[in-house]
């Protein structure tokens, strides 16, 4: 499912118009991107979490070359599947 397919079962769903759909789903992602940055994490009932996880800076190679090379530490942006969302994909 991609996004505008996602709009259209949100608006059949909440039996709004797929405008209205298309911005409730804008507000809700920038709502997460947005806790995230400030280092929150979104909690959404039998759904799931939206957190943070630190990545440590570690060493690799590179491919190509096969030389040692330095890799930095990052955030990179989770998502943990609540109880519900689990048991419904079962």
């Amino acid at each position: 499912m991609n996004k505008s397919e996602l709009i259209v079962a949100m608006a059949e769903a909440a039996d709004i118009s797929k405008s209205a759909a298309g911005r409730a789903l804008d507000g809700m992602t920038e709502a997460v991107a947005d806790a995230l940055k400030k280092g929150d994490t979104v909690t959404v009932i039998g759904f799931g979490t939206f957190l943070i996880k630190q990545r440590a800076a570690r060493s690799g190679r590179n491919p190509r070359t096969g030389e040692a090379i330095e890799i930095a530490a990052s955030k990179t942006p989770t998502f943990k599947a609540g109880k519900a969302l689990k048991d419904a994909v079962k």
